[in-house]
């Protein structure tokens, strides 16, 4: 068996995967606030998970840079900044038998591995990833390769510019993809909307607590049809099927796969991605490129951290 552990800004999940990529037992906890309730619950998620189990190793997908060498968390800004400067491995249980490794990488990149060894891209060798949630991930894979970049940040596409005086992100950077298509962004506009008084579904779920909005809410509102909802959507997705077109040119990936909390959304999110992307691809690529939903869904990054462990438990045993 193999130990998923997917660190996310919302939650961390766990996860029991097999050898064929079967998921078998899962949990998971809100994203602590500290290092010290990282510790702490991380461990008794890990071992509720884990318990019973007989290990081949151990993998770790977490946002920012991660050293895939010793597992050190480089480079991490935001809610989870205190995470920076630790090295992963140290911070799970230390009830792992002995000889069991722990490995790292940056949970976008990990999520891929996952769909080029178990999932969507199985098979293929060229494949853009972006994964949805709170923030965007990306992460890419050229001629059967991920792609790490000098100093291991190739992939963070949440920060490409795609409006150069657009509002500052938590990058340094302003108009970064992630601050105008992410839960937060949707949430940020569904608030302000909220706050302006307009007559919309959202108003009336969260009125008195306009801070209580989650994307969720935003995309249920837009798929029953409240205008405002659907705006903010609307907006949202010509952004992120401009930045997915501006890398299919770029890289001419035979399939992009979406991820993260966000593409549960369904029907909903993919319809108008796709007709987007096609329209802005068609002539130049000559081609459709297939837009897929990952495999293992809200899993993915356990499934994609659990293909880490796979990949170096059978790198160990080849050079033993």
């Amino acid at each position: 068996m193999l130990l998923g552990f997917d660190i996310g800004g919302t939650n961390l999940k766990a996860g029991l995967v097999d050898l064929t990529g079967k998921i078998v037992r899962t949990d998971s906890i809100p994203t602590p606030d500290s290092i010290i309730d990282f510790r702490k619950l991380s461990d008794t998620l890990l071992s509720r998970v884990a318990a019973g189990a007989q290990l081949l190793g151990a993998g770790i997908g977490c946002p920012g840079v991660i050293n895939p060498v010793d597992t050190k968390v480089e480079n991490l800004p935001g809610k989870m900044s205190y995470l920076e400067g630790f090295t992963l491995s140290d911070l799970v249980p230390r009830w792992l038998p002995e000889g069991v490794s722990v490995c790292a990488d940056n949970d976008a990149r990990a999520a891929l591995a996952g769909e080029l060894m178990f999932g969507s891209a199985r098979g293929k060798k060229n494949v853009l990833m972006l994964t949805l949630g709170s923030g965007v991930g990306g992460a890419i894979a050229v001629n059967g390769a991920l792609i790490r970049g000098h100093r291991g940040v190739a992939g963070h596409l949440g920060h490409m510019t795609v409006d150069p005086l657009g509002a500052y992100c938590l990058c340094g950077n302003r108009g970064c993809l992630e601050t105008v298509f992410s839960a937060r962004a949707f949430e940020i506009e569904a608030f302000a909307a909220i706050q302006r008084g307009c007559d919309c579904a959202m108003r009336r779920l969260h009125g008195d607590e306009p801070h209580l909005i989650t994307c969720a809410d935003v995309f249920a509102c837009a798929s029953e049809g409240d205008p405002v909802a659907r705006a903010i959507i609307e907006r949202g997705t010509r952004y992120l099927g401009g930045a997915i077109a501006g890398l299919l040119h770029l890289l001419d990936s035979e399939i992009v796969i979406l991820g993260g909390q966000i593409a549960q959304a369904g029907a909903t999110l993919f319809d108008p991605i796709r007709r987007d992307v096609e329209r802005r691809t068609r002539r130049l690529l000559g081609r459709t490129v297939p837009i897929l939903a990952t495999v293992a869904g809200p899993h993915a990054g356990i499934l994609g951290a659990a293909s880490l462990a796979l990949h170096a438990a059978r790198n160990q045993r080849t050079r033993a």
